[in-house]
C-alpha cells in the first residue's frame, strides 16, 4: 500500500468527475484516498496550508490564477486534463437574428422579453467573477439586469425551469457543463473580451507529496487527457444519469480503457 492521499475537488459536479477519475488512477496504484471538497477559494486556501495534496483542477492562467498565485512555488501543475472556457448563451429558440452578442440584450426589444435576474454559481467561480463585471460593462444595468450567484443545485434548476417554459434567459455557462451538450444552449459573441481566453486545466500537486505518490500514477495522471468532451460526458452520466462520481468515472472508464493502468 502507498501513502495515503488526500484528494480536494472544486465543489462542482465536474470538478467532482474529474477528481473521481483521479481517485481511480491513484487507487489503481495502491493509494489510499481521501476525498473532500470545497468551494473554489476555500480549497485553493486549504491546500496552500498543507490540507490538500492534489487540487482538481486549477484553470490556468485566467480563472483559478489568483487564488494559486500566493503559493505557487510550493506546487506542481500537472499537464491539462482539459481546456475550459467560460461562455454566455441563451436557449436555441432564441432567434440568432435578435440576440447574436452580449450587447443586444440591452436592445429595448430584446431587454423587454429576457428574464433579467441572470442566475451564477458560487461568487468565487471565474464565470461569477466575470460575469458581475459584464453586466456593468455592457450596460445592461442600465435596462434592468443584474447578476445573482447561488448554488449549483439553483443555477441548473433554474435553467431547466426556464427551458420548460420557454423563456428568454441568459444563463453564465462554460465548457465542459452537461447542460451545454444535453440542450444546445446557443453561445452569443463577447467582443469585450471579459469572459476570459481559453483556460488549461490541470491537477494541482503539492511537492511536498510528490515524492508520496507512485511515479507511475503521476505519469499517468500527467498523461491523462479528458477533453471537454470527456467532462461533459462524465458530468452528463452525474446529472442526467443519475449516478454518483465514483460510479461515472467507473462507467467512463470502462469506455475508455485507455486511461486506466
Amino acid at each position: 500500500m502507498n501513502s495515503p492521499l488526500v484528494l480536494g475537488a472544486i465543489a462542482l459536479s465536474f470538478h467532482r468527475a474529474v477528481a473521481a477519475v483521479t481517485q481511480h488512477v491513484l487507487e489503481a496504484y495502491g493509494h489510499r484516498v481521501t476525498a473532500v471538497e470545497a468551494p473554489h477559494e476555500e480549497l485553493f486556501r486549504r491546500q496552500a496550508a498543507g490540507e490538500v495534496d492534489v487540487l482538481v483542477s486549477a484553470w490556468l492562467p485566467t480563472s483559478h490564477g489568483t487564488y494559486l498565485a500566493a503559493y505557487r512555488e510550493q506546487v506542481h501543475v500537472l499537464s491539462p486534463h482539459y481546456d475550459p472556457y467560460c461562455i454566455w448563451a441563451v436557449p436555441p429558440y432564441v432567434p440568432a437574428g435578435e440576440v447574436g452578442e452580449v450587447a443586444d440584450l440591452a436592445r429595448p426589444t430584446v431587454a423587454a422579453r429576457m428574464t433579467r435576474t441572470i442566475d451564477g454559481i458560487n461568487a468565487g467561480a471565474g464565470i461569477s467573477r466575470f460575469s458581475a463585471r459584464m453586466v456593468s460593462a455592457y450596460g445592461l444595468d442600465r435596462v434592468g439586469y443584474r447578476f445573482v450567484p447561488g448554488t449549483e443545485s439553483g443555477f441548473i434548476a433554474g435553467v431547466e425551469r426556464g427551458l420548460a417554459r420557454r423563456d428568454w434567459f441568459v444563463v453564465p455557462l462554460w465548457r465542459p457543463q452537461y447542460l451545454n451538450r444535453l440542450y444546445g444552449l446557443r453561445p452569443l459573441a463577447e467582443p469585450k473580451g471579459l469572459l476570459g481566453p481559453v483556460d488549461a486545466a490541470g491537477s494541482v500537486v503539492r511537492r511536498a507529496a510528490l515524492e508520496r505518490i507512485h511515479p507511475d500514477a503521476l505519469t499517468r495522471l500527467d498523461g491523462l487527457r479528458l477533453g471537454n468532451d470527456g467532462v461533459e460526458e462524465l458530468d452528463a452520466l452525474i446529472n442526467h444519469g443519475g449516478l454518483t462520481p465514483l460510479m461515472a468515472a467507473e462507467r467512463y472508464l470502462a469506455r475508455h480503457p485507455e486511461h486506466l493502468p
